[in-house]
């Protein structure tokens, strides 16, 4: 698959509380400060790693500051476990590269490698395999997501595995060979050469076929977006935002008021963001 890093952000801010405990806050209710938040289990990783330097430098305080929709299938928490691991090792005084902050990260989960140095990415394996290439910015979509709906990441993969297991590759062989046709498909070269209409035309989610039947809100919003102009528009991951590409900032924003009269339920979350060549920043 093809990653994207795109500008709606959460902040991160991360201290030395003078003690030998996490702790972790956020102001959305919906995010757990326990260790079940994988910000949590990044900072537990590297007092595990690095025990002389926790010994030395104590333990830290968390807080993310949401604006990535929760439970969005925009790999929100996974981008904060990055910004945590990155963080503690300028706190700590590491001096790790980016190749094992990713290589500490895909013990966490498969997209956190992606999101510590973010831009384009080819993701190959489990999703943590990363080629990068010829990075995306600047280019306007609209990103919707129903506040009171979710998508199950492992429901969406056992549906499609039950409904096209049969479609799947097993050889060593042909795995490797889909690897290596996956650096020349078209989308590919579509992005190495930001030709955005050709993007648009292999826009392509498997996961659609099981989540779109199944969730009609989804299902809505995608072909509203369809309907008020987008150049192209596709389901997120599993799901269940939605995204569409558009012209420019102008039509983007034009697009966001047009859905939201044709949707009118205020559990829409319609944001206007862009393309970015980059991961996790320091603010």
């Amino acid at each position: 698959m093809v990653m994207q890093s795109i500008q709606l952000a959460d902040q991160v801010d991360i201290s030395a509380n003078g003690d030998e405990k996490i702790r972790l806050r956020c102001q959305s209710l919906e995010v757990p400060n326990d260790k079940t938040n994988l910000a949590y289990r990044a900072a537990e990783l590297m007092t595990k790693k690095f025990p002389d330097v926790f010994a030395n430098y104590g333990g830290v305080d968390i807080t993310i500051h949401k604006n990535i929709p929760v439970a969005a299938g925009l790999a929100g928490g996974s981008t904060n476990a990055a910004a945590v691991l990155v963080g503690i090792d300028l706190l700590w005084n590491l001096g790790l590269t980016q190749p094992e902050i990713e290589e500490l990260g895909a013990s966490l989960g498969s997209d956190v490698p992606f999101c510590v140095g973010g831009g384009t990415a080819i993701a190959t394996g489990r999703g943590e395999k990363l080629a990068s290439i010829l990075g995306l910015e600047d280019i306007y979509i609209v990103l919707g997501k129903h506040k009171n709906l979710s998508v199950s990441t492992p429901w969406a993969y056992k549906s499609y595995r039950a409904a096209y297991e049969d479609s799947y590759i097993r050889e060593k062989k042909d795995l490797v060979a889909r690897a290596k046709a996956v650096h020349s498909a078209p989308m590919v070269q579509a992005i190495i050469h930001k030709d955005i209409q050709e993007i648009c035309q292999h826009l392509h989610n498997d996961l659609e076929k099981v989540v779109l039947p199944e969730y009609s809100q989804v299902s809505e919003l995608r072909t509203t977006f369809a309907d008020s102009g987008a150049l192209g528009t596709m389901m997120s991951g599993s799901g269940p935002s939605v995204f569409a590409i558009c012209e420019s900032k102008p039509q983007a924003e034009s697009i966001r008021e047009r859905v939201q009269k044709l949707i009118p339920d205020t559990s829409l979350e319609l944001f206007v963001t862009k393309l970015i060549s980059h991961g996790i920043q320091i603010v």
